[in-house]
């Protein structure tokens, strides 16, 4: 079936409530191994139930959140959802007090269980009420970016619209296409500043009431970081502050120099060369055909996954009004199908969603048979390593969409991917510091993310700008409103990915051969573990971000633009 075909049935909490909960009586009575076993395998089709219509309201809601009737759905699993993770939460509590959990770990792995033992740690039905709120107040800042309409020459456009002239030649309207973008954040900066107000204080509230002194500490379990902690975390913004954020200065003089300006504004950033920025050469159909042939000439296995994702219509990428801002992949469980969500708006960001939402996707359909629903994905960290070491593994067919402009693209995504580095680090470190201190007032932790931005992108010049001066940058950054410490995730993996840029050099088949691995492991290991499993080094060991700095320095010299 097709996306737009497939059935959406509201589920009735009340009766998923009664089947799951008997279902989980009946796995813990269960007196021996295979029983546990076959009702495990009953309760893994129900939640798959649950998540297939959940994840069908949700991506109809983001292709459209003016649609009334996906509003209303949305807007029920925000209030439903605690109660589901309260069954999910009696659920791991049940596989882990299993008298045959030796043997469930021989069978179904052991990553289920580190799962369900950090899960077990995030929840407790009091705070039930309060996690309906977190989930109301991020749809509501979700709705609001959507909302945007930025008057600009003549017409309108949401956030991804405007996009386009940002980026171009003329300076005059780049600048004037940056200053009505962040006009209307700036417009919205009391809303934003309220919503994220109230999700610090609820989110503090709920570790709380779970016994941590504050959210980061609930916040690391709930991202299921199992083989990694704070202090790691730090260790690791301080290597991209000491090896990284230097060569970020020199790439942005180059920049600078290559505009031919005596000084580089924030709205010269999203220019990197005089002539304009490489761009693809058609329309999106184009886009759409050109990706079919270069995942047919990449692998079988890709080949297979992108027909499949065309035939089934699995995709909606192009930006249009009341889309939800962003991109994202998704899972539609009992159809073993991926989702991918985009707003296509004629930039090189195009192809890049082409080749890292795939990344996602392509992973996700590479697992989609491995029996339990905890290891279709990874966790998030582990996630974006097939995201951006996709948008590398497709370099050989760049040319399809760049033509003449090929190696503008490489350099720009080669030094982007390097320069993303330090704002990465800015963003995980800026939660870090609001969640210690849940008290700061909506001016100091706008003072605070500029601070931070000084010590990683000292570069920046914002002069002439209230709103950015002040430090209003992050408010339109998704993932700190509706995913709290979702962003170091990034650069742990494009450590990762720059890894595999390297061996793709040497062996581009043997890098691909531990990549398809990496992607069939779906979930079933820990974030480090499956580094080891693809034969890369952990981002955390000593030296590894200076070595791949000088090598990307290196490449990026070579590169003729």
């Amino acid at each position: 079936m097709k996306f737009p075909e497939l059935e959406y049935k509201r589920p009735d909490i009340e009766l998923v409530k009664k089947e799951y909960s008997n279902l989980t009586a009946s796995f813990r009575s269960a007196e021996s191994f295979e029983q546990q076993s076959e009702i495990l395998y009953k309760i893994n089709e129900l939640r798959n139930d649950f998540r297939t219509h959940e994840s069908i309201a949700s991506v109809r809601h983001s292709i459209n959140t003016e649609d009334e009737q996906y509003e209303k759905e949305q807007n029920y699993f925000d209030e439903i959802m605690p109660h589901y993770e309260d069954l999910e939460n009696n659920f791991y509590r049940a596989i882990n007090a299993s008298p045959h959990k030796a043997r469930l770990i021989d069978k179904f792995g052991d990553q289920l269980f580190t799962i369900a033992e950090l899960m077990v740690k995030t929840f407790e039905p009091e705070i039930i009420d309060d996690l309906t709120k977190e989930n109301r107040l991020s749809t509501e800042y979700t709705n609001l970016i959507a909302s945007a309409k930025i008057e600009f020459n003549g017409e309108v456009y949401n956030l991804s619209g405007i996009e386009p002239f940002t980026q171009s030649t003329d300076r005059e309207v780049r600048r004037k296409a940056s200053e009505a973008k962040f006009k209307f954040l700036a417009d919205n900066k009391e809303k934003l500043d309220e919503l994220f107000d109230k999700l610090v204080k609820t989110r503090h509230r709920i570790a709380q009431k779970l016994g941590y002194n504050n959210f980061v500490e609930l916040g690391y379990k709930r991202m299921l970081r199992s083989d990694y902690n704070m202090e790691m975390v730090a260790k690791f913004r301080e290597n991209i502050q000491k090896h990284i954020v230097p060569i970020c200065v020199k790439l942005r003089e180059a920049q600078e120099k290559r505009l031919g300006l005596d000084k580089l504004m924030y709205y010269d950033l999203p220019l990197a060369f005089k002539n304009g920025n490489p761009k693809p050469k058609g329309e999106p159909d184009w886009i759409i055909e050109n990706g079919m042939k270069m995942y047919s000439e990449l692998s079988e296995e890709t080949r297979e996954f992108f027909s499949f994702m065309r035939e089934h219509e699995m995709m909606d990428l192009v930006n249009k009004k009341g889309k939800a801002a962003g991109g994202y992949c998704t899972f539609i469980n009992n159809y073993k199908s991926p989702f991918i969500f985009s707003n296509f708006n004629g930039t090189s960001h195009d192809i890049d969603v082409l080749t890292h939402e795939a990344g996602h996707a392509f992973q996700v359909y590479s697992s989609r048979n491995l029996e339990v629903q905890e290891y279709h994905w990874p966790t998030y960290e582990a996630c974006e390593i097939h995201s951006m070491s996709m948008e590398f593994f497709t370099w050989p067919w760049m040319h399809l969409f760049f033509k003449e402009e090929t190696d503008k693209y490489k350099f720009d995504h080669l030094a982007g991917s390097l320069l993303f580095l330090p704002y990465g680090a800015t963003v995980d470190e800026f939660q870090h510091e609001v969640y210690l201190n849940p008290d700061m007032t909506p001016d100091e932790r706008n003072a605070k993310w500029r601070e931070l931005e000084k010590k990683y992108t000292p570069s920046k010049n914002y002069e002439g700008n209230e709103y950015l001066e002040n430090g209003g940058y992050w408010q339109r950054q998704l993932h700190i409103y509706s995913t709290p410490f979702y962003y170091i995730d990034y650069t742990l993996a494009q450590i990762c990915a720059f890894q595999f840029w390297l061996k793709m050099k040497d062996d581009y088949k043997t890098a691909w051969q531990d990549y398809l691995t990496l992607c069939e492991a779906g979930g079933s290991r820990s974030f480090l573990e499956l580094v080891k499993l693809a034969k890369l080094e952990s981002p955390f060991k000593e030296g590894i971000v200076e070595r791949l700095a000088n090598e990307i320095r290196n490449e990026l010299n070579q590169i003729k633009v």
